[in-house]
């Protein structure tokens, strides 16, 4: 189930089976979203392909970008899943691994995860790779950036297991590895509908060297920087 926020959703599903409803229109508009792109997406196609009614879905979201914001952030916590999934299931020697591991979740979500390819964490891309669409890159927060929510995000988890100190310093390398990270795979997908590989260990080598400046070279109890996580 999807971990929307309360702001996010007109009204939070308390059932079992408004829970399932929401999560099948946020389903069908990831599929339709690789079948028909955003500016083709509509509420009503949304809901008929969710087999509920229309009224059930304005009372869940607002209009259609509130339907993809919720996607997004969706996306944004399965993202997050899979990296602190891997992260318990190997052991890294060096927080520069960390880096491999989140952009290769990324790419393998980019290629597989209904959906993504058009809209990651809030920016709408009309083809693979952008521009993104004017206006999206606030579609997680009015007030903030797309990139600047995913570096916050990926903060907790770099204080969590590698214990970088907190502060400013800290929070802007996250959002600048964040940026950085986002442009490179952005022109992967450009150059290659899977993301062209070399690319994507450009972006890889750019945002560990870029990293190396600002977090511990080694790991807390061998585990690594997971820090990097951008």
């Amino acid at each position: 189930m999807t971990n929307v926020s309360g702001g996010t959703l007109r009204r939070r599903p308390a059932q079992r089976r408004s829970l399932e409803r929401v999560e099948r229109m946020l389903d069908e508009c990831a599929r339709l979203l690789d079948e028909v792109g955003y500016e083709a997406l509509t509420t009503k196609e949304v809901a008929r392909r969710a087999e509920v009614p229309i009224g059930t879905f304005y009372q869940f979201f607002p209009d259609k970008q509130g339907l993809v914001r919720a996607l997004a952030l969706r996306n944004l916590d399965a993202f997050l899943d899979r990296v602190t999934a891997r992260l318990a299931e190997v052991r890294l020697s060096d927080w520069t691994e960390m880096v491999d591991l989140a952009i290769d979740e990324f790419v393998v979500m980019k290629r597989s995860t209904p959906g993504f390819a058009v809209v990651d964490f809030g920016e709408v891309l009309p083809t693979p790779g952008g521009p993104a669409l004017k206006g999206s890159e606030r579609m997680l927060d009015a007030a903030l950036e797309n990139n600047v929510i995913v570096a916050d995000r990926l903060r907790a988890i770099t204080i969590d297991l590698l214990g970088a100190p907190i502060g400013p310093r800290l929070d802007r390398a996250l959002v600048v590895a964040v940026e950085a990270a986002d442009a490179v795979l952005k022109l992967a997908f450009r150059s290659h509908r899977d993301g062209d590989p070399d690319l994507i260990e450009e972006c890889k080598r750019l945002v560990r060297r870029y990293l190396s400046d600002h977090l511990p070279g080694d790991a807390p109890g061998g585990r690594g920087g997971a820090g990097a996580l951008a």
